[in-house]
């Protein structure tokens, strides 16, 4: 009998899933795997998980929640050097990564996948001193994510960030910025940067049409100063995904990335908070496994 240990966050999304664990425990032994459930109440907790699956001997660690418990989850593994696969349940309020893999929220299509014990390596992301495994960002979508209130998001989902998103438009400036993606260097004044894994983020899931989770390379997208009216045109070229050849955007794929900014900025890493400008961004190859559909 396989062995996974379960690593959820009660708070995700509209806390529904620990309503759901029961189910997904059924599911599991009707596949002839036992479920160990890991329930987080601090960032503390995670590290110590993993060290637990290990120590178990388990076939795999799943992460039930949003991005951020992935970012979480990810980042003690590699710190603990496991080599152990894992499994995804998407249950946040925006699950972007798992969106980009085509693994929904239904419970028994998330167990089905694991079971059937298919996964692929994939690159992860670099930071300072941190790891993400979809999204590295700042500016202005980057701060709404801190910024909406819990109880909206908990009730309205992801169309909270979009109304959040309209309210603090208005407000933003940009930023002079320079990049440096491998070698090119671009000096402007950046509303928004954004270094993916995936081709998915800030619910928009068509963001970067090049990227692959097994091609060694991160995707880079910048959006210039524009006024109101434009970026509300180019906020629906960005959901169309019709927007890399618009005249505020850059989209470019690189290997090492340096952000510096003359200004105090915060950086979002998987929709959790993440170090100050400068950043120094790199991505590692085929260094994770995840359980994919087939």
């Amino acid at each position: 009998m396989k062995r996974f240990l379960l690593i959820y966050n009660p708070l995700s999304g509209n806390a529904y899933f620990k309503n759901e664990l029961d189910a997904a425990i059924r599911l599991f032994q009707r596949q002839q795997c036992l479920l160990i459930p890991a329930r987080t109440e601090s960032k503390e907790d995670t590290p110590r998980f993993v060290q637990l699956a290990e120590e178990l001997k388990a076939d795999g660690i799943i992460a039930a929640g949003g991005d951020g418990t992935l970012h979480e989850v990810i980042n003690a593994m590699l710190e603990a050097e496991t080599a152990l696969p894992l499994g995804i349940i998407p249950c946040g309020t925006s699950n972007d990564f798992a969106t980009f893999l085509k693994i929904s929220r239904d419970i028994e299509q998330c167990v089905q996948i694991i079971c059937q014990g298919h996964w692929q390596t994939i690159d992860v992301g670099l930071i300072n001193n941190k790891y993400f495994i979809n999204v590295a960002c700042a500016g202005l979508l980057a701060s709404v994510v801190h910024n909406t209130d819990t109880a909206l998001k908990n009730t309205l989902g992801k169309v909270a960030y979009y109304l959040k998103t309209l309210e603090t438009i208005p407000y933003f400036r940009s930023l002079p910025i320079e990049i440096n993606a491998d070698g090119m260097v671009i000096k402007d004044d950046i509303l928004l940067f954004l270094v993916m894994n995936s081709g998915a983020a800030g619910g928009f899931p068509n963001l970067a049409p090049k990227a692959r989770l097994d091609d060694g390379k991160l995707d880079l997208l910048i959006v210039t100063r524009c006024n109101v009216t434009e970026f509300m045109r180019l906020l629906i070229n960005l959901a169309t995904g019709n927007h890399t050849n618009h005249k505020n955007i850059t989209y470019l794929q690189a290997r090492n990335i340096t952000i510096t900014c003359d200004e105090m900025l915060e950086s979002d890493l998987d929709g959790e908070r993440g170090p100050y400008l400068p950043l120094t961004l790199s991505v590692i190859p085929n260094r994770v496994k995840v359980f994919m559909p087939l």
